[in-house]
């Protein structure tokens, strides 16, 4: 049940507690969940494989299989491991990062596992055994109900850590209201350029399920500076069953990461809760912007926020329709009069 996948969740983060931050937790928790995913979906893919032909060499066969895992690599040998399980874990994720350069380069994020005095292996054996009383195969966790369970613990996270979460997460009611907004339809494209965890684009598919049209049909597309943030919203678009959804990391004002030759490329439906009023931004550089995006002059130095909504417009389509969650001081700030 929903439930008992979020206590299961929820639970990991007790292994954390008073070891790392309440702000680091889904710096660690969020691939762990994700490695065991892939792990499991590969077994049942194995097994089924098996059943269907009798032939072990073509149930093996890396191509036919959702996401290759390299040997020695399974979670099942990160089981066996006792020693410098950090590094043990390290090396599996980026193993597996490499043999699906498509899908999974990168995706793992960027924490430093082999650091013992933060993560003893004794805290990791713990962690790696209490993900392994569950089977999160597609059977027994369909892609929508694995990426429900993700949103939760993003929401969880948030919650636990504080004054920075709107850094990577936006309050579901409100990201529901934006996209009522925006109204997003069939065979349209939706970005969002400061896509955090990847709640905006999410909640457009969520938008059409519940209106009875077909989401597949959707584009998606994102870009976020934050590491793990985008790796995070790489990770919940894949648990979500969006294979194709294109999630970029970098800075949206100095390498927009979506382009059309040397032009900004352009999309139906934009959704952004941008960072507020960013005080240290390329501001000289806006000036002379490549991309022609100050069409409305160079916001100030200490408030980048019009920048973003700059690089907004000019990223509409002819249909284009956006909605930006900003702090309600851009509107009457003397800096931002002209």
């Amino acid at each position: 049940s929903q439930q008992k996948l979020e206590k299961y969740l929820q639970e990991c983060a007790e292994f954390l507690r008073n070891k790392i931050d309440a702000g680091d937790y889904k710096v660690y928790i969020f691939p762990m969940l994700f490695y065991k995913r892939v792990s499991d979906v590969y077994d049942e893919e194995y097994e089924s494989l098996l059943a269907e032909t009798n032939d072990e060499k073509f149930a093996k066969n890396p191509i036919n299989h959702r996401f290759k895992i390299p040997e020695g690599c399974h979670w099942s040998d990160l089981r066996k491991v006792t020693k410098d399980v950090g590094k043990n874990i390290q090396k599996s994720m980026q193993e597996i990062g490499k043999a699906n350069p498509d899908t999974l380069f990168d995706i793992f994020g960027d924490a430093n596992w082999g650091y013992k005095e933060r993560l003893s292996d004794e805290t990791l054996i713990d962690l790696i055994e209490h993900f392994s009383t569950e089977n999160l195969s597609l059977a027994r966790v369909p892609d929508d109900q694995m990426g429900d369970a993700y949103e939760y613990l993003i929401k969880k996270f948030a919650d636990d850590s504080g004054h920075t979460a709107a850094e990577f997460y936006t309050t579901r009611t409100v990201v529901s209201l934006m996209t009522q907004i925006v109204k997003p339809q069939q065979n349209e494209s939706v970005y969002d350029p400061t896509c955090g965890t990847g709640g905006m684009l999410l909640e457009c598919i969520n938008y059409l399920k519940r209106n009875k049209k077909d989401s597949r049909t959707l584009s998606l597309y994102g870009q976020e500076k934050n590491v793990t943030s985008s790796a995070i919203a790489r990770m919940n678009t894949l648990l979500h069953g969006y294979g194709d959804a294109k999630i970029k990391q970098g800075d949206t004002l100095v390498e927009p990461a979506f382009l059309v030759g040397d032009k900004i490329q352009e999309f139906d439906v934009i959704l952004a809760n941008p960072p507020y009023s960013i005080k240290i931004w390329n501001q000289k550089g806006w000036n002379q912007d490549p991309y022609n995006r100050n069409i409305y002059g160079t916001p100030p130095q200490g408030k980048a926020d019009f920048a973003f909504l700059e690089h907004i417009v000019v990223s509409m389509s002819k249909k284009g329709r956006a909605t930006i969650l900003f702090p309600h001081g851009v509107l009457f700030r003397d800096g931002e009069d002209k």
